[in-house]
């Protein structure tokens, strides 16, 4: 037990607690940028609004966000005091800048986690708490089974517990559901705001483009049979695609804010 609380006290320890917390966040941004790409399925927020409630209404999902926030807070906290320990064991900064990404990207690990931590405070605040905690907007989907045919209209629930229904009247499904769509159009029909996530897309590329690839460093696995794959992986997943694809919500949410 002694040993165990020493590894995880050392720099090794800490660096380990990252790696697989960071990796566990990596895992999350897939399943989120899944659910997230469902605002573009242009039914007016059906399927994103019924994607919003089963991810903050069913139990084991609730759990797993959960462990993801406390996942969040340690890997910010031994985030801040690897780099506070680093800036003290390097005094002096580089007399030559970095003339690659990985290696900026390498050097600037705490100012990028700075910067996703501060977007995160923001959008959770934003979109979740709203969501969960405060009254909202409410949405009537009409589904008809036989055509899937799909309309919707405001709903104003008769009570003020209402959080969710699901109903079948003459071959056609009713749904009725909190709006975090309508949240999300209004957040990203906002310049400032559209301006701070592409920021943080930008700011969680660079974070990823080296995080990623040193996680698996970190945990030891490396290998030339699997190297390769991880390090492309980490720049074309991780790096490029999925923040290109988080970026492009606010792009088009702005732009049709404007038409």
């Amino acid at each position: 037990m002694i040993k165990f609380s020493q590894l995880f006290n050392s720099s090794i320890g800490k660096k380990l607690i990252m790696s697989m917390t960071g990796l566990f966040l990596c895992l999350f941004l897939i399943v989120h940028l899944g659910g997230n790409l469902t605002l573009f399925a242009g039914d007016g927020g059906y399927f994103f609004n019924i994607y919003a409630h089963f991810m903050t209404h069913f139990l084991p999902v609730e759990i797993i966000s959960y462990l993801l926030y406390i996942s969040i807070l340690i890997h910010a906290f031994y985030a801040l005091i690897l780099t506070v320990k680093n800036s003290q064991a390097r005094p002096v900064k580089y007399a030559v800048a970095p003339k690659t990404p990985v290696k900026w990207a390498s050097l600037n690990m705490g100012l990028l986690g700075s910067i996703i931590f501060l977007f995160l405070i923001i959008h959770m605040s934003n979109f979740w708490a709203r969501y969960k905690f405060m009254e909202g907007t409410y949405r009537e989907y009409r589904k008809e089974l036989l055509t899937g045919r799909l309309t919707s209209t405001v709903y104003e629930p008769v009570s003020a517990d209402f959080e969710y229904a699901v109903t079948t009247e003459n071959n056609v499904e009713i749904v009725r559901v909190k709006d975090l769509y309508a949240i999300v159009a209004h957040s990203f029909g906002l310049w400032w705001y559209s301006l701070l996530y592409l920021v943080a897309m930008v700011a969680v590329s660079y974070h990823l483009y080296h995080g990623f690839q040193s996680a698996f460093r970190t945990v030891g696995m490396v290998h030339k049979r699997y190297t390769t794959i991880i390090q492309s992986t980490g720049i074309w997943l991780f790096a490029v695609i999925i923040p290109l694809a988080f970026a492009s919500m606010p792009i088009v949410f702005y732009i049709k804010s404007l038409l």
